[in-house]
């Protein structure tokens, strides 16, 4: 088949390749990876990836900015909850795409280019301080908050829980004690205290 035909089967060889990569990162890892593959799996000829992704880095930098407007979708739609409601449902996003939330906060990875990815991953931290009542120039509540919900996610991720803890029937009631402490980040700020 040629790279012709197999794109206009595709219809947005773009999103056939970006939801390629990201069955890949949740099969493999970022380590497993590559345009080539990406390529073979789609269907199409072995320069097309070429077109929409310049390199390797590019593609992850375009996964990553995909999941950033996704856990920022999700926090949006908790906006008019509270902080709480708020950092459960980013951990909601990480537990749920694992591989996905690695790469988005991965050393491998610059989040301040290209602009497109730097401003995906402002725009999910700009709704979490808008949340915590940050107008000024001090986003201690903000970092505290984050730094909770970004460190609870990472711990059931990497599974570093005794097993008991992590049984699904315990879990929700430990990670609504865990975020209870948000009452803390919000009140701090003079604002009114969290549900």
């Amino acid at each position: 088949m040629s790279s012709k035909k197999s794109e206009y089967h595709h219809g947005d060889l773009r999103e056939s390749l970006l939801k390629a990569a990201r069955e890949t990162l949740e099969q493999e890892g970022a380590s497993g990876l590559s345009l080539r593959d990406l390529a073979r799996r789609t269907g199409v000829s072995h320069g097309a990836p070429y077109r929409h992704f310049a390199s390797r880095q590019d593609l992850l930098a375009a996964l990553a900015a995909e999941g950033f407007n996704e856990l920022s979708q999700c926090l949006r739609a908790k906006e008019d909850t509270s902080l709480k409601a708020m950092g459960e449902a980013y951990i909601a996003f990480a537990v749920v795409n694992p591989s996905l939330y690695k790469l988005m906060f991965s050393p491998e990875l610059d989040r301040t280019k290209p602009q497109f990815l730097s401003d995906s991953a402002s725009e999910a931290f700009n709704r979490l301080r808008k949340q915590t009542g940050r107008a000024d120039q001090d986003q201690s509540g903000t970092l505290a908050a984050w730094a909770l919900v970004h460190g609870l996610s990472g711990i059931l991720i990497d599974r570093l829980l005794a097993k008991e803890l992590l049984d699904p029937e315990e879990l929700p009631e430990l990670i609504e004690s865990v975020l209870g402490h948000l009452d803390i980040a919000k009140s701090n700020n003079g604002s009114q205290k969290i549900d």
